[in-house]
């Protein structure tokens, strides 16, 4: 590519020959690729690379310095991944990622942003030196988020001490309590407690007296007690602590997208991870092999005693162990149906279904998409004193009375398969799968489907329609999918506009025809944003509602499953049949008012 780039500027006289063996000298002495040193020894300009290389690739050209990129779009690639192959993400239009490139032949690294994004990739050419600068500009890696002090929280059942612990509430927190700012360097981390703590090598002998002892000390404790309570007082659903080589970084999600809270110093890396996983009852010494645990804390916040569940995963990464907190929180839990977003006629259909004696209701969508949560909704409604139910699940997320729950271990040979073997001598009537994984699980759920057991459970499948085709992908007969499946449910999780800062603004009329309004209908509907206020932390979005696919199985539909109809064809006829699509379920939302029109694009298709 080097030297045919060289011979274009010298065919075109953008470059001398002279010039053009002087440039590829300086490349063999400090490496780089030639266009990057060609601008850097003053020979051509920036735009004379991208319009060479735009000409070459037959791929447009741009200049960065013309572009705002969103925060939502830079997080779509994490910088590491940026400044591995050259590349910035632009802009995203539905289902399509634009992403400036160095070298827009690059496959694998197209492949790799695809894969990692879900997008398609739409390349254009850039200079590297500007793709560098724009990465340095829009990749910030120092910035520390300061922690505001949480009043009046005591810990108990955190290392055994009452500690009142520092959160971050941005200073002006919602329990009015105004409250002195610190940074990272001055939460009295103690250095002389933690100094010397270095990287284990695989050869290195473990002191695992010495690993837990920093553990228990008051810096890394009480850094704990921060991340453990904040995450509670920010609404996070998860906590993810990541070692890198030189720096080490924790991450809040928050309504389903990650937001950089935390770079505590490096030097606390072991404690910190070792301290988490003490409190889970994980090996301390095992840093080979994943992990998986528990941590069970009671806080007491503004008088009120509350219980919290954090489930523990560490896994081996280049670097370290990354450790990701889940926090179950009881309060969070939504059980009432008629609140998670449900369209009236959807949850119609689904309430007939789950209220039926026997058959199957299938729950689908990605991880973190809520089907947990519809299932508990649903398995609560049907909890009564003369029903047996009984669920599976990997793992058991909440605690529900009256309900049968089994934890899968699939170490001593515990899976799906085999509880739902044992369900079956159990006198069950209502059974729950976490997930269908494999044709051994899929094919006893459906045989206790057939014969009196309605059976609930999940698919990980991108729609309601194309589920049929995975079932029959894993090995089951059409016809036995046909007499089984009574009901299959695809959702979504979006975000809400916040309450306290929603603004009317309009957005563009053939933005919102491409997403699926009418021409007449587009013209005349309000659409809101969040300006962004201390209840939001400044994004405009609070909290989460559910998009709902629900895909009633009539009989022309067990019809067209019987002759093998395609995804699409079982498409059209449910939707002639009435079924609301992710899409218009997400339109719906937007006419509400609740959503917006950037958050229902971000999860759905057309």
């Amino acid at each position: 590519m080097s030297a045919k780039l060289g011979e274009i500027l010298v065919r075109e006289n953008l470059l001398t020959a002279q010039q053009l063996r002087e440039a590829l000298d300086y490349q063999r002495e400090h490496g780089g690729r030639l266009g990057f040193n060609l601008v850097k020894l003053g020979l051509v300009s920036d735009d004379m690379i991208t319009a060479v290389l735009s000409r070459q690739y037959g791929v447009p050209s741009v200049n960065l310095e013309l572009f705002d990129i969103d925060g939502p779009v830079l997080r779509l690639i994490p910088q590491e991944v940026a400044q591995k192959y050259s590349v910035l993400p632009l802009s995203r239009v539905g289902a399509t990622l634009t992403l400036a490139m160095v070298d827009p032949t690059n496959v694998f690294a197209m492949d790799d942003i695809k894969f990692m994004t879900g997008l398609n990739i739409e390349p254009v050419v850039v200079s590297e030196a500007s793709v560098q600068e724009a990465i340095a500009k829009y990749y910030d890696t120092t910035r520390e988020i300061e922690l505001a002090s949480i009043a009046d929280l005591t810990f108990d059942g955190v290392g055994g001490k009452n500690y009142n612990g520092n959160g971050h509430s941005n200073g002006n927190g919602s329990n009015g309590h105004k409250s002195d700012l610190v940074t990272l360097d001055t939460l009295d981390l103690d250095t002389e407690t933690v100094e010397g703590l270095e990287v284990i090598d695989d050869d290195e002998e473990i002191d695992l007296s010495s690993l837990a002892r920093m553990s228990e000390d008051a810096p890394v404790v009480r850094l704990v007690n921060v991340l453990l309570v904040d995450s509670l007082r920010r609404g996070a659903s998860d906590i993810h602590i990541e070692p890198y080589e030189k720096d080490m970084r924790i991450r809040f999600r928050i309504d389903g997208m990650l937001y950089d809270v935390m770079h505590p110093p490096m030097r606390m890396r072991d404690a910190l991870i070792s301290r988490l996983k003490i409190m889970a009852k994980l090996d301390i010494s095992e840093k080979r092999l994943p992990q998986d645990g528990r941590i069970k804390i009671k806080v007491k916040i503004e008088g009120r005693s509350r219980e919290l569940d954090f489930r523990v995963s560490s896994l081996p990464t280049l670097f370290g162990e990354k450790v990701v907190l889940r926090l179950l929180d009881k309060d969070n839990l939504m059980l009432d149906m008629t609140k998670l977003g449900f369209e009236e006629e959807s949850l119609v259909k689904f309430q007939r279904n789950i209220a039926r004696p026997y058959g199957m209701v299938l729950v689908t969508g990605p991880t973190g998409s809520g089907k947990t949560n519809t299932l508990y909704s649903a398995l609560q409604s049907l909890n009564r004193e003369d029903t047996n139910i009984m669920t599976a699940e990997d793992p058991v997320e909440f605690n529900l009375h009256g309900i049968n729950q089994v934890q899968m271990k699939e170490q001593i040979g515990l899976n799906f398969a085999a509880a739902l073997r044992s369900f079956l001598r159990q006198d069950p009537n209502i059974v729950l799968v976490g997930e269908i994984r494999d044709f051994e699980t899929a094919e006893i759920a459906i045989k206790a489907a057939l014969t009196g057991h309605l059976v609930l459970s999940t698919l990980h499948t991108n729609d309601a329609p194309s589920t049929i085709s995975r079932l029959m992908n894993m090995g089951i007969e059409p016809f036995l999918v046909a007499t089984s499946v009574n009901l299959i449910q695809a959702q979504r999780l979006i975000r809400r506009v916040c309450k306290d800062c929603k603004t009317e603004q309009q957005a563009p009329m053939e933005a919102l025809i491409e997403v699926g309004f009418k021409p007449d209908e587009a013209r005349q509907v309000k659409t809101f944003k969040g300006r962004g206020c201390q209840t939001c932390n400044n994004t405009g979005y609070k909290g989460r509602i559910g998009l709902y696919e629900v895909m009633e199985i009539t009989d022309e539909i067990r019809e067209l499953i019987m002759i093998g109809a395609s995804s699409l064809e079982l498409r059209k006829k449910a939707v002639d049949d009435g079924m609301i699509t992710l899409r218009q379920s997400g339109i719906h939302k937007i006419r509400a008012g609740v959503t917006t029109l950037e958050e229902v694009v971000r999860e759905t298709v057309a």
